[in-house]
């Protein structure tokens, strides 16, 4: 497992370069749909097995600019994309690029386009942060549809799951979640083993 940080350790204004370790337009892979998926740079959870090691460092990839916006910014606007997947690296410390793209997302189509985010933070471990003011934490999450959540565990690993890796992580409703105060499933996500009644429940 990765390590496990104390509410307001880790702060994105004292870690991120604000640097992005990849951007791939029009995939269907990231969550559900056409999506745009920004990887951002930088994840000190280090998970052992972690798909995208390389993205671990802060320093890596290339600096986000506004030509990387723009072209995010044009893609979003394809009728064909039903919205933005945010992975890294870790978004929840690269919300100053995080944030920049949502924001924009939301002033040109408001809540139209989707957004999914995956995260080696638990739910439960966002709201301590944002109890704990990491302001910038707060507002990624409010602005969030789905967010997959959680340390990937390579000892959980498990190839039959939808949109995740290992059986501790989870597939959560972000507004159900907020207004529940507690994570709440997305209905729907059917992982390749289950059978149709699992998921109606």
């Amino acid at each position: 497992m990765g390590r496990d940080p104390r509410p307001g350790q880790w702060q994105a204004d004292r870690l991120s370069q604000d640097r992005v370790a990849d951007y791939k337009p029009f995939v269907m892979v990231d969550g559900e749909g056409v999506r745009c998926s920004l990887y951002v740079s930088g994840c000190p959870f280090a998970c052992a097995g972690c798909f995208n090691e390389a993205a671990w460092s802060f320093r890596y990839g290339d600096p986000f600019d506004d030509a990387l916006a723009d072209r995010i910014a044009a893609d979003l606007a394809h009728e064909a994309v039903q919205g933005l997947s945010l992975l890294g690296g870790e978004p929840f410390l690269g919300t100053g690029v995080c944030l920049r793209v949502v924001r924009r997302l939301r002033a040109e189509h408001g809540r139209t386009k989707d957004v999914w985010c995956w995260t080696g933070y638990t739910f439960e471990e966002l709201l301590a942060e944002a109890a704990a003011g990491q302001d910038d934490k707060a507002e990624l999450l409010a602005e969030v549809d789905v967010l997959v959540d959680g340390r990937f565990d390579l000892a959980q690993r498990d190839l039959t799951l939808a949109f995740r890796g290992s059986r501790n992580q989870r597939v959560l409703d972000v507004p159900a979640s907020l207004a529940a105060g507690r994570a709440v499933p997305r209905a729907g996500v059917r992982d390749a083993d289950a059978p149709v009644e699992q998921v109606a429940r």
